[in-house]
This record gives structure tokens, sequence and C-alpha cells, in this order.
């Protein structure tokens, strides 16, 4: 045989098969030592775990109902509800899809709090096994609520007609705008992050409600808060003057009731988005409104009813109720509303005015009829109860509105008066988030030319009784601020 003819064992191929035959053999024993030596310890980290979870690190508000928490592996479901813990607890119900586990909050979660989520001991379980696998993975995570914070309007001095905000949880308190502007009005952005408010220069005196304009600030909650946040004009008064405003729910929208200085006829809503010149969207002269909670419409008082008006461009309207003069709240879920209804076309009714709970299922209850005033009313966060602002005419020798907060319980009807007032005053009610308690003012001055900085009055927090029945548990507080017009921020 020539040597041309003879087999070339050491072509190039070769080689690389022989050397790839090697290193896999050397890997296959490096797992086959690896897996004896670390025995039950490997075993345990490849085996099931929390592979998510949906509050991680987060900070949370009221409107945070439920976190997930999702698994790498089918669990033992019993093993999991009965070792998952929260602390501080905060009751719920579990439910389940698959790999995850939904735990909704009965209520909204305490502000102020930093939650530990953890659980072990719970079992893997696969379809078709009898008995429950390998124990998970201990897991262990936190989560916090927003600090609670409220905000008013200063009426003592150097505070006087500025926004004041009071983080309770860190002990501070920090003025908010400028001394050269009074605020009329305010509203917290959904996030609490950012306060919108109406003011005007304060040399203008009672004149500037005339020429308010629409500013935001910073309200820097959960942070070291400093005084004199930057101030961002939102919406000038050059050419219109506006009056009334809201902030819709996913923060995106503002409407704005503005009237023509030139034209007193072009009167309207008009809506601000981010990004996008003011733009009118009804010329219909409307009374009080407010947007409604899936931000896609507005409830405004009209003639003698309520319609909805789209805050989409050209669109129809999408209801209008005879019945009712105005929307006081809405529920969180949009599903509930809290309405008035002047009687007009009751002749034996003339006089009074009713206060209805209304909801998309037809329901329409009557829970009060009063021949007082309904200021305005706030549902809990968990819409069982709606707390408001009312006043009792009392026949004497002249008529007298005593003013009262009441508490009125949803499903039963029943009125539970919290606070009463023996002079006539306005006040609105905020609702903390979590359900702490009422934000309320009283007066304690004699005379009120209508200047803001002129008002005295003393902020109030009442906490309800848990049980109705037991009206020893209430309790009134007075808080260390002089203001009006306290709000919880969200």
């Amino acid at each position: 045989m020539s040597e041309s003819a003879q087999p070339k064992l050491a072509q190039p191929i070769d080689k690389l098969a022989i050397a790839l035959i090697i290193l896999l053999s050397l890997i296959m024993g490096l797992l086959i030592w690896g897996g004896t030596a670390c025995k039950d310890e490997c075993l345990f980290h490849a085996g099931a775990k929390v592979s998510s979870f949906s509050w991680q690190n987060k900070t949370i508000g009221g409107q945070d109902r439920a976190f997930i928490l999702t698994f790498n592996r089918p669990m033992d479901r019993g093993s999991v509800e009965e070792n998952l813990n929260i602390t501080p607890p905060l009751p719920g119900k579990i439910s389940w899809s698959g790999l995850r586990l939904a735990y909704t909050l009965d209520n909204p979660a305490p502000y102020g709090e930093t939650y530990q989520v953890t659980l072990t001991e719970a079992q893997e379980r696969f379809p078709n096994q009898e008995q429950a696998g390998s124990e998970i993975q201990p897991f262990d995570a936190q989560f916090r609520s927003r600090d609670r914070a409220l905000a008013y309007i200063g009426t003592e001095g150097k505070e006087s007609g500025r926004l004041v905000l009071s983080n309770w949880t860190r002990s501070q308190t920090a003025i908010l705008t400028p001394k050269n502007l009074t605020v009329f009005d305010f509203k917290p952005f959904p996030q609490g992050d950012r306060l919108l408010f109406s003011a005007a220069d304060s040399s203008q005196g009672i004149e500037g409600i005339r020429y308010l304009q629409l500013y935001s600030v910073a309200t820097q909650v959960d942070s070291p808060i400093k005084n004199g946040s930057p101030v961002e004009l939102v919406l000038d008064s050059q050419k219109y003057q506006n009056n009334k405003f809201d902030i819709s729910q996913d923060g995106t929208t503002i409407v704005v009731q503005r009237l023509n200085r030139s034209n007193p006829k072009d009167y309207g809503l008009w809506k601000l988005v981010e990004g996008k010149s003011p733009q009118l969207f009804t010329n219909n002269q409307v009374g009080d409104f407010l947007i409604t909670p899936d931000s896609q419409a507005v409830a405004a008082a009209q003639g003698e009813g309520i319609a909805l008006l789209p805050l989409k461009d050209y669109a129809e309207p999408l209801d209008f109720l005879s019945k009712f003069g105005r929307v006081l709240d809405f529920t969180a879920d949009g599903i509930g509303a809290a309405m008035i209804n002047y009687n007009t076309d009751h002749e034996d009714l003339k006089y009074t005015r009713s206060l209805y709970y209304v909801n998309s299922q037809g329901v329409e209850k009557e829970l009060l009829n009063t021949e007082g005033s309904i200021q305005n009313c706030q549902f809990d966060p968990t819409a069982e109860h709606l707390y408001c602002w009312l006043t009792e005419l009392a026949k004497k020798e002249v008529y007298v509105e005593k003013p009262y907060l009441a508490e009125i319980n949803l499903e039963t009807g029943k009125i539970n008066t919290l606070v009463t007032i023996p002079k006539y005053q306005e006040s609105q009610v905020s609702v903390a988030p979590d359900g702490l308690g009422i934000l309320f003012e009283r007066s304690f001055n004699k005379v009120y030319s209508g200047t803001p900085g002129e008002k005295k009055n003393s902020i109030w927090l009442a906490i309800p009784a848990v049980d109705l029945t037991d009206t020893t548990t209430s309790s009134i507080e007075r808080l260390p601020f002089i203001g009006f017009h306290p709000q919880w921020l969200p």
C-alpha cells in the first residue's frame, strides 16, 4: 500500500471529536461528584420558591388593595395559606390562579407603616401527587404604606393664606407656597406627590378671587419636607376667570370652570391635559361638578338635573339624571354616588332636600330628608359609610341652622352624630384614605370678611366608633393647626 493510501488518523476533525468527548466526560463527572457532595442543599435551592412579589420594596396607597405572589412551581395551597404571615397584620382574602396567589385586603393598609411578608414551611405539590413535596425556600420581603399627611390653608402668622403640609408620620410641618400668593382652594393629585391650587397675588385682597390662577407644588411626601417648594404655573387668568376645578383619578386631566372676562356668555368647562393647550369641551353653563372615578366623564349640575359629560372630544352626553341636583361624592370604584334631590317636584316635600345613595345597579336609596343644609359628604374607603357635614334647622324665635358631622351606615341607614356645633358655619369633611378618621374645621372668629388669611379656624379630627352600638368609643381631637379646608393626602 502506498503512503498516500494509508488512513489519516490525525485529521483535524478527528482531533476535535476526541477533545469534545474528553470535555463532556469531565463535565458529567463533575456534575455527578457535585450532586453527591451537596446532597440535600442543592436539591433545596433548586426547589420551590417565590419568584416575584408585586409589592416588593414599594410604597402603597389607599387605592392599592391587593398584592400577588408568583411561585416557580405548583404549591400545596393549604400549606401556603397557613404559613403566609404579614406583620403588622393586614386581614384579607386569598385567591389562586395557577402559580399566582392574590391577597386582597379587607381594608386599606394603615398609613405610615412598614410591613413584613414572610412565607416558610409551605410545600410544593405536583398533579396526581398524594403527598406534598419539599419545603419552599424561605421568603422574606417588605413594603410600606405612604406617610400619613394632611394639608390645609393657614390663617395665622407666616402661614396666613399659604398652603401648609404636615407629615404626621415624620412629625414635620412645612409651608409649601410663597408669601406673595394667597391660596383660595386646593386639591391633591391622586398619588399625593403634588397639590393643585388656585391663588392670586396677595396684594389684591378679596378682589383676587376674580384673578385666580392655577398652580401646582410638590408635597415632598415620603421624604423630609422643606419650606418653599418650587411652584409651577398651570393655567393663567389673562382672558378668563378661573373658578372651580377638579383632577381625574388617573392624574392626567384637570377640569376647570372658566368665564370670559369680556363675554359673560362664554362660560363653560375646560380640560387641561399635559402637553396640550387648554380646551373648552362644553359651553353649557354648569354648577358643581366632579370627574367620575374612571376619569372618562364629568358629572355636572345642569339646569334641573345632573348631566354626564364625556371628556372625549366631540362625544355626546352619556346621561341626564333629572331627579338630582348635585353630586357630592363617588365611591372609589365608581359604582355608587351620593346625590342631593332638592324635591322641587314634590309639593309635600317643598323646602326640603333629600340625600340619596345611588348606584349603577339602579338603587336609589334615600338616606336623609331635611329642612337644613347638606353641605358636603364623602364615602369611607370601603364604601360602607358616608360622612356628611349637615345642618339641622331649629325653629325658635328665628330659624337657626345648627351644624353637625354625621356618619351614615349605607346598609342599615342608621345615622350617628359625631360632632355638633352650636353656631352655623361651613366646613368640608376629608376622610382619611386608610379610614383613620375625618378632618373638619371649627371657626373661632366672630367676623370674617372673605379673605382666606382672615379666617380663623381650628382643625379637628373625628375618629368614629368601630361598633356603632357603642358610641362611647368615638373620639374627637383638636389638632395643633390653625387654618381651613384641611385635606388628607391620598
